[in-house]
């Protein structure tokens, strides 16, 4: 069944047009030009050039049978003899009751086929719904990381549409454990080789303290005193603070041999020279030999500390800056341990006596130093990738896409199951399709063998005459020509005579042997098929007592007939749309879909119609002139039309002097009187003229002259109703 039809950009069908239908019988009304022959030629042949933009959703095992001017055309006007129409042979009743038991069992293989092709799509359906949602959710690495600053772009380079990153996704095998590297760390390695700022950077010095032998040094532990030989040293010991009495010296004046002087400890005038040279000779040589190393141990100690490398000078390298916290806590450390150190060896030199111990800073600069030499590593790979850029970011490229099928895992895992899942019920589907097919492939050849047979013409030949008799043509008939072909003669006469019939007479002779086509096989190994019968104005050229026998034909042949799937049926008259039209409401809704084809400037269009919008030929020249956007020629041909209707048959009023009112003697209604006026027609004058054409004054002529004329009620009813 042909479900759906569409045309577009051929002829008058400006625009994408559809007829769609559901139904076994669709009677189709349009007037002259709107599209019916373009229509019925593309499904006559849709290879014609021209219909590329046209397209009809028909099944293999469906054939076309069309009638129109163009079958007429193929089978009267380049022969003179009519192609052979083979039909089955009464006589063989065995025969005729295998091919039907085989057309049987064939119907029944076919609807297999046509399961097994439905179980096909659905199938076929479901994995592109399914690879379409992987693709959607897949195609989000493309819209994360091919905008923004564009570092990771090129790894998109080829990958860029839905399918293609799809397909290179799913190429790729799940790494066994996480990349060890995220998106962020590749993005910057990219950016590093690859930016605008990619450049090669110095390595950083390792921390350097050559003093930290000093912290080691035997000398803090020592107690450090005077000469235990001076008289003063038992009590210098006895006071327990021999570092007290050495500073109380710097404060004692010069004393003569027989003078005393203020002590600066009590401040009493008790000090004499004996007794300064006493405490003096406490501190001898050796005392002021570890004094000296003190304060040099404290100068060169402060010197290295100072002279260290600060912090700032390690975070210019933008390698620094993934272990910028690392670097901080360790150098700070370390100043904390030398200011401690520092304190302490100024403790020592102040008091020598006591003892101090220093912190240990190897420890320290060692961690610092690692954390440099782990930095200087990085700076010498980077170094080392600039200089094989292309396949640097081959590799990083590769561990992008590693990461990728890593982080979308959840998305692909579950669609390849299930995809793999319907990839192997779809296998044993097109399985089950090709055994079917090889079965009804069979089946078409037994049926083929047996009509060999007992396939004949006879009985088409005696069809086509019965048909002409019984429409009351008794002056031509069909005979056999050869074996396999027939031709028209005229009663007593042996040559063809085809060339003299008329066209009336030989629209009836052509549409008989198209019911013979329809009913028949045209090959003696043609093998059957579902049939959809479509016919274009079948009554174009007849006279009026023809009509209703064609019509009737087409009742009994076609719409009544289980041999055809579907019928389509194409008309310029109105009354022959009507006597298609089946009578019964339920048989009509159940069985039957009306149309109308319409044209206007915007090309042609194709509507449902209901029974009730029925009209006749003069209601419908009504409906043609109320649209301005129909044709100009349109319009003023169907207004002549209603004219000639209305005043020469349904009125019989005489009509020579209308156009002699004063209220059409206006010039404005001048082209609209050549037009309209039939006496007017002998002068030659009523070529129309599209320049000469104003809807308004055509539309206003028209009114006048049924008002003139005394018929004002009868245009304003006919303008109302087809307004409504």
């Amino acid at each position: 069944m042909l479900s759906k039809i569409e045309l577009q950009g051929i002829a008058s069908y400006q625009s994408l047009t559809a007829l769609e239908t559901d139904k076994k019988v669709n009677i189709i009304y349009g007037l002259n030009g709107t599209g019916k022959s373009t229509l019925s030629n593309y499904l006559y042949n849709p290879q014609l050039e021209g219909y590329e933009n046209c397209s009809v959703d028909q099944s293999p095992d469906e054939t076309i049978l069309v009638y129109n001017q163009q079958f007429i055309h193929d089978h009267f006007y380049e022969a003179d003899s009519l192609k052979g129409i083979f039909s089955l042979s009464k006589e063989n009743k065995d025969i005729e009751e295998k091919v039907k038991t085989a057309e049987v069992q064939l119907a029944t293989l076919r609807t297999e086929a046509e399961d097994a092709s439905a179980s096909i799509t659905t199938i076929e359906t479901q994995l592109s719904a399914l690879k379409s949602e992987a693709q959607d959710k897949l195609f989000k690495i493309k819209q994360t990381y091919a905008g923004g600053d564009r570092v990771l772009e090129y790894c998109l380079v080829g990958r860029k549409t839905r399918e293609s990153l799809f397909n290179h996704i799913l190429a790729l095998s799940k790494p066994a454990t996480e990349p060890n590297k995220n998106i962020h760390k590749i993005r910057d390695e990219v950016e590093a080789i690859n930016g605008d700022t990619a450049q090669t950077h110095d390595t950083m010095p390792l921390l350097s303290f050559d003093e930290h032998r000093i912290e080691n040094n035997e000398i803090y532990s020592q107690l450090i005193v005077g000469n235990s030989d001076s008289p003063v040293s038992s009590l210098i010991a006895k006071l327990s603070n021999s570092d007290w009495v050495r500073q109380g010296l710097e404060y004692l004046p010069e004393i003569d041999d027989d003078s005393h002087v203020d002590c600066p400890f009590c401040q009493n005038h008790t000090i004499t020279k004996l007794l300064a040279g006493q405490i003096s000779d406490y501190f001898d040589e050796s005392y002021d030999e570890s004094i000296g190393a003190l304060s040099n141990y404290l100068g060169r100690y402060k010197d290295a500390a100072n002279s260290l490398q600060s912090l700032e000078s390690y975070k210019g390298s933008p390698f620094s800056d993934n272990h910028a916290l690392e670097l901080a806590n360790t150098h700070t450390k370390l100043e904390k341990v030398f200011i401690a150190n520092l304190a302490e060896m100024e403790r020592k030199l102040q008091t020598p006596s006591i003892q101090v111990s220093l912190l240990d800073t190897t420890e320290l600069i060692k961690s610092f130093n690692d954390v440099i030499t782990l930095i200087n590593q990085e700076v010498i790979d980077h170094n080392a990738r600039l200089k094989n850029v292309t396949d640097e970011l081959e590799s990083l490229k590769s561990e992008f896409w590693l990461l990728m099928r890593w982080q979308y895992d959840q998305t692909i895992a579950p669609y390849l199951t299930q995809y793999n899942a319907l990839e192997v019920s779809l296998s044993e589907a097109k399985e089950s399709q090709r055994l079917v097919a090889l079965n009804v492939e069979g089946k078409q050849d037994e049926i083929s063998e047996l009509q060999k047979s007992t396939v004949n013409i006879e009985e088409a030949v005696g069809n086509i005459n019965d048909g002409l008799s019984a429409i009351g043509m008794t002056d031509f008939t069909i005979e056999k020509h050869g074996e396999a072909l027939y031709r028209i003669v005229r009663v007593g006469k042996a040559e063809a005579a085809f060339s003299s019939l008329s066209e009336g007479e030989k629209m009836i002779i052509s549409f008989l042997y198209y019911c013979e086509v329809c009913k028949g096989k045209r090959t003696p190994t043609e093998t059957p098929k579902k049939k959809i019968a479509v016919i274009d104005d079948p009554v174009s050229s007849l006279s009026n007592i023809y009509v209703y026998n064609i019509g009737r034909l087409i009742h009994l042949q076609f719409l009544r007939s289980d041999a055809f799937d579907q019928v389509f049926i194409l008309t310029h008259s109105l009354y022959f749309f009507y006597e298609l039209t089946d009578t019964n409401r339920d048989r009509r809704t159940k069985n039957q879909n009306l149309f109308r084809l319409s044209k206007n400037t915007d090309g042609t269009s194709i509507r449902s119609m209901s029974y009730q919008e029925i009209q006749n030929d003069y209601q419908s020249y009504w409906a043609v002139i109320v649209d301005e956007n129909q044709s100009p020629a349109l319009i003023a041909n169907c207004m002549r039309n209603i004219i000639e209707y209305f005043f020469s048959f349904v009125q019989k009023v005489e009509f020579n002097n209308v156009f002699q009112k004063a209220v059409l003697q206006d010039n404005r209604f001048q082209a609209f009187e050549r037009y309209v006026n039939r006496e007017s027609h002998s002068l030659g004058q009523n070529i129309f003229d599209l320049k000469e054409f104003d809807y308004s004054d055509f539309k206003e002529g028209l009114r006048l002259v049924f008002e003139a004329t005394g018929y004002k009620e009868h245009y304003n009813k006919m303008i109302s109703s087809i307004a409504a």
